[in-house]
């Protein structure tokens, strides 16, 4: 190991490989071994010799990919996917052992940010900007050149959506992360290299699969969601909506059972929360 490189873990656990050079490995099984962590490399050690991956060439982090039932038994492991090779790795510590490697191949990069892109659904005329990205236990953190501090919850993600656009004057991957600041909805756009922008979709994506919108409600349910997230005060929900206040009180019970809104106080003051958020912008898509 150079000077340069630093070993970040060394743990126990399970992995396997059940992709090799494109090909699906539905009859693989797990082995047992030592699986090594350095700032530059990941290192796989079994009986049947050792298996090295350069930080570099890591194309995202996942999460499950069952080929088999002998695969799914295991709840704990992440998926590594690099070039048309896909390694699974386990170990008991392995949402810690994911935050290294993010951590190893994002922190200190440079990216370029738009923040906010939108507002409260209003396109804003932001510019991109440099930023330092530094991943946290469930944060992402940039460092902006104008002096600024973009910081988004992971919990606080709403959507997380990639796509390519013109960014400054040359096409290039972006994603676009919904979460809130200062109370309101909005959308920070982030480009760089495809493997950051893959890697921070995967750090990002934990919130949006959490706060994921699939809940059946009624249309009065969803047109108090949507005229909270358009800037409706909740006091004022039944005067703009035409609906009694003892009715509107007990769909904010409802939804907050639901984990769409979080009570602020009580009588009756209420915040959409990132799931709230999704339902109410696709509902107003649909419109």
């Amino acid at each position: 190991m150079s000077k340069s490189e630093q070993k970040l873990a060394d743990v126990t656990g399970k992995f396997t490989q059940v992709v090799r050079d494109g090909r699906k490995l539905s009859d693989t099984n797990w082995s047992n071994g030592r699986i090594v962590l350095s700032n530059k490399r990941l290192v796989i050690v079994g009986n049947e010799g050792k298996e090295t991956i350069p930080l570099s060439k890591i194309q995202s982090i996942r999460g499950r990919y069952d080929v088999n039932q002998t695969i799914a038994k295991v709840s704990n492991y992440i998926s590594i996917n690099y070039g048309p090779n896909v390694h699974l790795v386990s170990m008991e510590e392995v949402d810690a052992f994911e935050l290294q490697m993010q951590k190893a191949i994002l922190d200190g990069e440079i990216v370029l940010i738009k923040h906010p892109a939108v507002k409260g659904g209003v396109v804003q005329d932001t510019s991109w900007c440099k930023a330092r990205t530094k991943i946290d236990t469930g944060v992402a953190n940039f460092a902006v050149e104008n002096g600024t501090f973009v910081q988004i919850e992971v919990d606080d993600v709403g959507t997380v959506e990639s796509d390519e656009r013109t960014v400054r004057s040359n096409e290039r991957p972006v994603i676009e992360a919904e979460h809130t600041e200062d109370g309101s909805s909005v959308q920070t756009y982030i480009s760089g290299s495809s493997q950051n922008c893959a890697i921070l979709k995967s750090v990002l994506d934990r919130g949006a699969e959490k706060n994921a919108s699939q809940i059946d409600l009624s249309g009065k349910e969803e047109e108090v969601l949507m005229a909270i997230y358009s800037g409706v005060s909740p006091f004022e929900v039944p005067e703009f909506l035409d609906i009694d206040t003892d009715e509107v009180e007990e769909i904010y019970e409802r939804l907050i059972e639901l984990d769409v809104l979080e009570e602020v106080r009580v009588r009756r003051e209420v915040a959409l929360k990132p799931r709230g958020r999704n339902i109410a912008s696709e509902a107003m898509n649909s419109k």
